[in-house]
């Protein structure tokens, strides 16, 4: 069963098997993949989309997941679906004819992910469906922080273990860098490290990991001010959202190119 991430904003890709429309493609956007699915093989009348209805059954093959809001992840939808008329994407060359459009699609996700805006966010790009999974183009691999996932999303994974330091089962600490309390659970962020597990308003820990690169809005990394361990931003946002517990369960071959490009 999947259960929705909160806070969850994705984009995916839909693959037809219909054997008359069979490897036709599809991009869009939603908040809840088993849902979403749903609506496409049910046709336009049931809330599915008028370039699918009527060309399934479709299979949500992959999805990429960690947008930060809806507009980010709509922004990196239309991108997905018009390349070449991006203004970021000018330098992705159009389809060949040798290329499924899967292929072709996988391809331009490797350019965006290694493009900006996009290459700093924390985001995961996880197969839904292994069968139809397709290796990225070589040195196109995505960026480390970015991880490659298998399998559905799966939501709250890690909330058991922050319920007793963020609902009432430990005293209401102030951020561990301002001192300040906090207004809204939505802008704490807690450290990975069991033994540590300090708090902090995202803002600042923002701040404190952006301190060699003050031109930048979103990091990429850091070291935690009070434990002093590196950490990926994308592990903590994931470990916030409640989908870290996944890619710790991955086997190797799911992160594949973290180690084939730290062999490089």
């Amino acid at each position: 069963m999947v259960v929705e991430v909160e806070g969850f904003f994705g984009v995916y890709l839909l693959y037809s098997v219909n054997p008359q429309f069979r490897g036709r493609i599809y991009v869009g956007f939603t908040v809840n993949p088993e849902r979403r699915v749903r609506q496409h093989n049910a046709g336009r009348k049931r809330g599915g989309a008028w370039r699918t209805s009527g060309r399934g059954p479709w299979d949500m093959v992959l999805i990429v997941h960690g947008f930060p809001t809806d507009i980010a992840a709509l922004r990196f939808e239309w991108a997905w679906q018009h390349p070449h008329r991006s203004r970021r994407l000018c330098h992705v060359t159009r389809r060949r004819r040798s290329e499924s459009s899967l292929v072709f699609h996988i391809r331009v996700l490797a350019e965006m992910a290694r493009t900006l805006p996009w290459q700093r966010l924390p985001l995961t790009i996880r197969w839904l469906k292994q069968d139809y999974c397709v290796d990225f183009p070589p040195g196109l691999q995505p960026p480390l922080h970015m991880p490659i996932a298998f399998g559905p999303v799966r939501a709250r994974t890690t909330r058991c273990q922050l319920e007793a330091v963020t609902q009432g089962n430990a005293p209401s600490l102030p951020c561990s860098i301002c001192q300040k309390p906090f207004e809204d659970e939505e802008d704490v962020i807690t450290c990975l490290q069991p033994a540590c597990l300090q708090r902090f308003h995202i803002v600042c820990l923002a701040k404190e990991f952006l301190h060699n690169e003050p031109d930048q809005l979103l990091p990429i990394e850091g070291t935690c001010p009070s434990c002093k361990t590196s950490v990926l931003w994308g592990d903590l946002v994931r470990y916030k959202n409640g989908c870290y517990g996944d890619l710790e369960e991955m086997g190797a071959s799911a992160q594949v190119h973290w180690t084939d490009d730290l062999q490089l």
